[in-house]
């Protein structure tokens, strides 16, 4: 089939459709189950950007968006510093993204609200007269269009080269961004149309270990803002960016998406809803495996705690490219990327500590002695059976170990956190905690609740200032090292 043809025939572009949504959401428009998740996802981020505030790579940021100066209109998160919008939506991306803790989408494999909250909140910023009512309804557009246009692409990551999470990113919080500042459709067309001149994120950030993996989202949420402010401004985007003869999904990914997921049930049915998140700081690709491992540690606890002579890790082809891949690095890992996108070391972690925390991705831990010989004897395959059911979305892990007592075999199919097995208060609270105490900032211990209590206000007046101010420690106008 011409793929150009297909796509010449959609007479309305999915920009417009979805623009004419977005704009006029409200959220008396949004079921109290999405908005739920809404509120989840805002809590979860921020707890996640307090986190990443001493993350390699983050403090070099701040120090030069603060040089360069400029118009103090939006903030810093945790250190408290003002600078133009864009800029701060920059940091607190790249911030909240930095220890791999953030949502995901299983099925869409991306993460949503790292670019579309910063971006939707440092709009707020920007515009006094953005009502928390305006920031809820902004980011629910913002995290329907990014799961959206997952959900809809037909192929992966490793197939397409690009990150799902950085690349769509730059629309989701560009129709965010616009959704707070109140813009109508035919602005927010062009929004979108002037993000597209700017959106990429690869997927070769991750093979490479670089920090500009945790950044990518973070140039996403600084697209939103300088889009929005370009088309304010009278500067014309491309109009179809989406399905035009040259749109997205013919040039990124060759006409392979599916055009009745992004229009059916729009409104409706919001795919927002399906984010999961994470109890585990790493590679959402790992998170089976890591369950698998706990249920292994307990099984051999049971017989008596046989030494292991070897696992072999298997997953579906994604996962297998993604954290499996070359297998001397990942058995190995000489830096907290490589670490985070390791099925053996975080398999490891969890044999012979019992858990998973922020803690084993420092470069301190990560010359434990026991983890690294254990790494050393777990490999990764791609399993024929789970890539026939399961070659799109995060893969199952079965772990087969040969031990002296014998062979033990272990499956997981579907990670904690999800709609199916979703996380409880309490893993909430403990994360959280453990995000507040790598921060290495002095936060009130009354901090998670008056966080939640804060975004439960947003639809009764509160306004999206008050959510900034949680994220300011008690020693605000620091930066992190």
């Amino acid at each position: 089939m011409n793929t150009h043809l297909a796509v010449e025939a959609m007479e309305t572009d999915f920009a417009e459709v979805f623009s004419t949504f977005s704009s006029a959401l409200t959220i008396t428009d949004i079921p109290d189950s999405v908005l739920n998740v809404v509120r989840t996802d805002i809590f979860d981020t921020l707890a996640c950007a307090t986190a990443g505030f001493s993350a390699d790579g983050v403090g070099s940021l701040v120090e030069l968006v603060c040089g360069w100066g400029g118009q103090p209109e939006a903030t810093i998160w945790c250190s408290g510093q003002r600078v133009p919008a864009p800029h701060a939506a920059w940091v607190n991306g790249m911030m909240a993204h930095a220890r791999d803790f953030d949502d995901t989408h299983d099925d869409a494999v991306l993460h949503a609200g790292v670019s579309v909250v910063p971006a939707a909140i440092a709009a707020a910023e920007r515009d006094p007269a953005a009502t928390g009512a305006d920031l809820l309804a902004g980011i629910t557009a913002g995290l329907e269009l990014i799961c959206r246009l997952g959900v809809a692409t037909r192929i992966g990551i490793i197939e397409s080269g690009y990150m799902y999470t950085s690349l769509f990113g730059h629309f989701a919080a560009t129709a965010a961004a616009a959704r707070v500042m109140r813009m109508s459709a035919a602005e927010t067309v062009n929004a979108l149309g002037i993000a597209y001149s700017q959106a990429a994120g690869t997927h070769q950030v991750t093979r490479d270990a670089a920090l500009t993996k945790r950044m990518q989202p973070g140039f996403a949420a600084k697209t939103a803002l300088i889009s929005t402010a370009l088309s304010r401004a009278g500067i014309s985007g491309a109009q179809k960016t989406f399905e035009g003869l040259d749109g997205l999904f013919v040039s990124y990914f060759r006409g392979a998406y599916t055009a009745g997921i992004l229009r059916e049930g729009l409104g409706q049915r919001f795919h927002l809803a399906d984010l999961s998140f994470k109890p585990y700081p790493c590679c959402r690709f790992n998170h089976t495996a890591i369950e698998a491992g706990l249920l292994l540690r307990r099984k051999l606890a049971d017989l008596g705690h046989p030494q292991i002579t070897r696992i072999v890790a298997k997953v579906n082809h994604q996962s297998h490219e993604a954290v499996g891949k070359p297998i001397e690095i990942r058995q190995n890992p000489r830096n907290i990327v490589q670490a985070q996108f390791s099925i053996p070391y975080t398999v490891a972690c969890a044999l012979v500590d019992g858990e998973l925390s922020l803690r084993h991705f420092s470069k301190k831990f990560m010359g434990n002695e026991e983890v690294r010989n254990l790494a050393g004897r777990i490999t990764v395959e791609t399993d024929p059976e789970i890539e026939r059911g399961w070659s799109r979305g995060i893969s199952p892990t079965r772990l087969e170990a040969e031990t002296t007592s014998g062979p033990v075999a272990v499956q997981i199919d579907r990670p904690l956190g999800g709609p199916e097995r979703p996380m409880t208060d309490s893993d909430f609270r403990a994360k959280f905690r453990d995000c507040l105490d790598i921060s290495g900032l002095p936060w009130p211990d009354e901090t998670p609740s008056t966080l939640h209590l804060r975004i439960g206000d947003l639809e009764r007046g509160g306004k999206p200032a008050e959510l900034v101010r949680c994220l300011l420690s008690e020693n605000a106008g620091a930066t992190s090292k």
